[in-house]
Parts: structure tokens; sequence; C-alpha cells
């Protein structure tokens, strides 16, 4: 099959983009609105952008009617309507059904941490609170904002954030900053409604030497 983006439906491009790009960290969003409100949702449109200056980026799609989503707004850098600011907060397996829980539509004088099940607990750097149950939470000041469509439906926007605190729980790192899998617990979204684990691991050398390394079976 090859396909022309351009000729399929947008729910369909949608569709190939969830199901192929697969298993996609979850970034668990917490912000806040110019008059302190606050808000949590999830995006599994996410990953690490570099060490130096530590950043990540998120991307929250537009909604169908164009308008922007409570967690872009609220992250605009401050000269164009937002905070400047927002925390990653990474979701372990235990808190799986709350994460799913923040992608309700509510109003925004409703917050999605009282909805879910969740506690706010203070940041260090930034205003936006950080989720009390995550172990691990990025604390970031916003660089900049690219949108790929602006005020189209399902047009996309990157969020990239500098990452000005970090909270880790002591429990899944080591003084290597070395984290355990196993103790962090973390999930990944696939297409659809579902998710999974990420308990089957195996290692392989970087370079030639991968060719010749034997890979476990599952």
């Amino acid at each position: 099959m090859e396909l022309t983006p351009d000729d399929l439906r947008i729910a369909d491009r949608y569709k190939l983009l969830i199901g192929t790009i697969v298993p996609r960290p979850i970034a668990l969003v917490s912000t806040m609105d110019t008059h302190g409100r606050t808000n949590l949702a999830p995006f599994s449109f996410f990953n690490g952008v570099g060490s130096n200056p530590m950043t990540l980026l998120f991307c929250p799609a537009n909604r169908p009617d164009g308008s922007m989503k409570d967690t872009l707004r609220n992250a605009l850098p401050a000269d164009e309507g937002g905070t400047g600011e927002f925390v990653v907060n990474i979701p372990s397996e235990s808190i799986a059904r709350q994460m799913a829980c923040c992608a309700e539509e509510l109003d925004a004088s409703e917050s999605e941490f009282d909805l879910c099940d969740l506690h706010e607990a203070a940041s260090v750097r930034v205003r936006p609170p950080r989720v009390a149950e995550a172990r691990v939470c990025f604390e970031c000041q916003t660089l900049r904002v690219i949108r790929t469509n602006p005020d189209a439906p399902a047009g996309g926007n990157i969020v990239i954030g500098r990452v000005v605190h970090v909270h880790v729980d002591d429990a899944i790192i080591n003084e290597r900053f070395h984290t355990d899998p196993d103790a962090l617990r973390p999930i990944g979204r696939m297409g659809g409604l579902t998710y999974c684990r990420t308990g089957d691991r195996f290692e392989l050398p970087m370079g030639r030497a991968a060719l010749d390394a034997p890979i476990p079976e599952s």
C-alpha cells in the first residue's frame, strides 16, 4: 500500500500515526492559567529533545473546531497570553487509570486533579503544580511553540520546554542517575485505546556489534 497523506482523511492520517509510531511515552502535563486555575492532560506525542540544555517537547493538537486546548493556551509564552510554564509528569502503571481519566473534556473552571483523584504538590521553579503521585516530574519553562497549521482542526503544535527542575523518587534512581525501570513501571501508548507495559526488555551493543548479537525471544 502506497499512501499520499493529502489524499487521506485527517482521521485516517491520525490512525496511521498512532498505530505505527509505537510504543509512545506519555506526558501527563500540568499547567496553570493566568487566573491560577490548574489543568492536567495526557499527551503521547511527547519526547526528549536534548540534554544541553535539558529540553523536552509535547504536541497538543488543536480541537476539532481549530481552537487551542487549555494545556496549549496555558503553556504559551507570556507575550502570547499564557504563563510560559508547565510540568511533565511521567505516569507509572499505578496511576494509569487516573492518567486516562484526565483526557476528559472539562470547562476551564474545573480541574482534572479533582475529577481524577490525583493530588497537587508544589513545584520548586514554576507555578503549575506537579502530580504528587508521579515518580518523575520535569518542571519546564516554555522556550518556543511551533504551530504546523494554526487554527485548523487537528492542527499540530510543538511545545518545547527547558527543564529547570526535576523531581525523582529516590526509590527508582541510583547515585549514577541510572533509573530502575522495574521500580518506575512506566506505561506506553499504542494505537486506539491500547496501552502497553515495558517489562519485556533486551540489551544490544551499539554499532556493528549489534548485527551479531542475539535477541532473546519474548
